[in-house]
């Protein structure tokens, strides 16, 4: 529901409470007010007023919205304050009074919920009349005002006092305690997963590490070696064959065995780490041109080397004997 005086509460809170001193409320020159408004673009969107208004500074947010750097809210607030124009503006701070005023759920950016954001917008507008004009330029500026004094994103000041807000009284967030709740947040963006096989041959007490490259992830450190697995699922036993085939490189391999599988987490991306072992007797590796620089490194001495959180983890399962 809409309250009828929903704009002349506001309207009344802007000229006792509202800010007074802002770059643009000093001039009706629609041009002053947008480069108060906003400052980027402005050699575009003058060389267009020019070329194709004859160099006056237009008024009406249809025609401002196709000048460069200006979108529907900043067109709307420039009509408004230049020429009274009765036109909805939709900032970042209108949006957060609206979500809370009304109860909206789903976060702003999302077209259906700032959809229903401009209608709520344009539905509340002060009434048609003689005080259009000035009403407008109070609601157009109050309504700003609320949302970076009033409603704000931290700690809104209805919930210390009520009074301060003229909304207060119809708020569905102050009612319902969803002030900390709306806006709703912008959906995280899900990490991507990825995964990796590393094959941990093991000589007795002492396993397998080869150098990973200086640049890239874990670079400089000492790692259990990865191998390319193609099978998507996971299929644990095509892996094992291929990570005893894998093995035949470094010793005289006996069966293989999935023996620690976990997830570590990056920034950026997730990543599921399966561990395979494959014990070895036999040729000993030394550090080689080709490919990375392998060594075999001691359970009893793990500290001998830098190694990755995650592998670390892993080789520490395996030096107390069992599986991760």
């Amino acid at each position: 529901m809409v309250p009828a005086d929903f704009a002349a509460r506001v309207v009344a809170w802007q000229r006792v409470h509202g800010r007074h001193d802002l770059p643009w409320q000093n001039t009706r020159d629609p041009y002053r007010i947008w480069l108060s408004e906003i400052m980027l673009q402005q050699n575009r969107c003058a060389k267009a007023v020019m070329s194709e208004h004859g160099g006056v500074f237009p008024t009406d947010p249809e025609v401002l919205v196709t000048l460069p750097g200006i979108g529907r809210s900043t067109a709307a607030a420039v009509a408004a304050f230049s020429a009274g124009v009765r036109s909805p503006i939709l900032d970042g701070n209108v949006k957060r009074v609206f979500a809370r005023f009304f109860g909206i759920h789903g976060h702003p950016g999302v077209k259906a919920v700032e959809n229903r954001m401009w209608q709520l917008a344009d539905a509340v507008l002060p009434a048609k009349g003689p005080a259009q004009a000035e009403d407008m330029v109070s609601y157009t500026q109050g309504v700003m005002d609320l949302g970076a004094t009033i409603c704000s994103r931290g700690k809104p000041a209805c919930l210390a006092a009520a009074a301060s807000c003229p909304l207060a009284s119809d708020c569905v967030a102050r009612r319902d305690a969803l002030t900390g709740v709306l806006p709703t947040p912008k959906p995280r963006a899900a990490i991507p997963e990825r995964s990796t096989v590393m094959l941990m041959v093991r000589r007795g007490r002492e396993v397998l590490l080869a150098l990973r490259p200086d640049s890239g992830i874990w670079g400089g450190l000492w790692s259990l070696p990865e191998m390319p697995v193609d099978t998507v699922p996971f299929d644990a036993e095509l892996a094992e064959d291929a990570a005893l085939e894998r093995a035949r490189e470094f010793g005289n391999p006996s069966a293989a065995n999935l023996v620690g599988e976990l997830t570590h987490v990056f920034t950026h991306f997730r990543l599921l780490i399966r561990a395979i072992r494959v014990d070895v007797t036999g040729i000993a590796v030394r550090d080689t041109a080709n490919g990375p620089a392998l060594r075999w490194l001691s359970l009893d001495d793990l500290d001998a080397v830098g190694t990755p959180a995650p592998v670390r983890k892993l080789l520490e399962a395996q030096a107390q004997g069992g599986l991760f």
